[in-house]
């Protein structure tokens, strides 16, 4: 496949924007190019009935996404990073799932190129991690990255960044909230400037959300950002029941209310 890749280049033949997608292991460092992805027999036409970033059914040449993550293992850790900064934290284990949630490496074909994700937009490609049957693993939008560039093997967040984690003392319910800030929050946002996302403010530094959204004026901003603050080129989405249900949004906000006294 490899040799062909290269003869093709060397042809002329490949278009010019096909795109490179960096899988950082670390042992080595793979660079897998759209062309040869395409090209891969792994790759099949996925019908994606609701499509979280287009929001309507879409078609996709796609490879399961499993098949690329060499040794990778259920508790190991696993970024998704985009061109615009977006850091996406995966757990392994629904990336490897065969049955049920599935995970997929779409491929955006240069000479078929996808829509634009609205006006002025760019779209999803050149990669994009799309999911068939999401609802069976509760797979939530911060797990669809798209326009990707590259995937990293990492350690365990807690050793990456340990200016994220409550106080030992603390309870259930903020340790819940912790980890559904991971699921839902740090593929956008740095806490105590804890994280690798380039995308949107940090959540406690200076100042946590918690002290300057008053009553329940946070729950309402998370639930549904334009209907506090609208503006064309807001980028945070609504986090509905079906993402983030009620007890679930309390623990994140009971989770943010105690970082507010953990400010590095």
């Amino acid at each position: 496949m490899r040799g062909l890749l290269i003869a093709l280049l060397s042809l002329g033949l490949l278009p010019a924007s096909a795109a490179d997608l960096v899988i950082e292991r670390p042992q080595a460092t793979r660079t897998l190019h759209s062309a040869e992805l395409l090209a891969d027999p792994r790759t099949v036409t996925l019908e994606v009935a609701d499509d979280v970033s287009y929001k309507r059914p879409m078609r996709y040449r796609a490879i399961p996404l499993a098949v690329l993550l060499e040794g990778l293992k259920p508790g190991d850790q696993l970024q998704a990073v985009a061109l615009d900064g977006f850091a996406a934290e995966l757990d392994a284990a629904p990336l490897l799932n065969e049955r049920g949630s599935r995970a997929w490496l779409a491929i955006e074909d240069p000479a078929q190129p996808w829509p634009p994700l609205g006006q002025g937009k760019p779209s999803a490609g050149p990669f994009y991690l799309v999911w068939t049957d999401p609802k069976a693993s509760r797979i939530v939008p911060e797990q669809w990255p798209f326009q990707l560039s590259r995937l990293r093997y990492l350690a365990p967040l807690a050793q990456r960044f340990p200016a994220l984690l409550p106080a030992a003392d603390a309870d259930a319910e903020v340790r819940e909230g912790f980890a559904q800030f991971r699921k839902n929050c740090l593929a956008c946002h740095r806490l105590n400037g804890a994280g690798d996302a380039e995308f949107g403010p940090d959540l406690n530094q200076p100042f946590n959300p918690t002290e300057y959204f008053a009553g329940d004026f946070l729950r309402r901003y998370i639930r549904d950002p334009q209907s506090l603050r609208r503006w064309p080129q807001a980028k945070m989405p609504a986090f509905g029941e079906g993402i983030l249900s009620e007890p679930e949004l309390s623990q994140l906000i009971a989770y943010l209310r105690h970082m507010a006294s953990r400010k590095r």
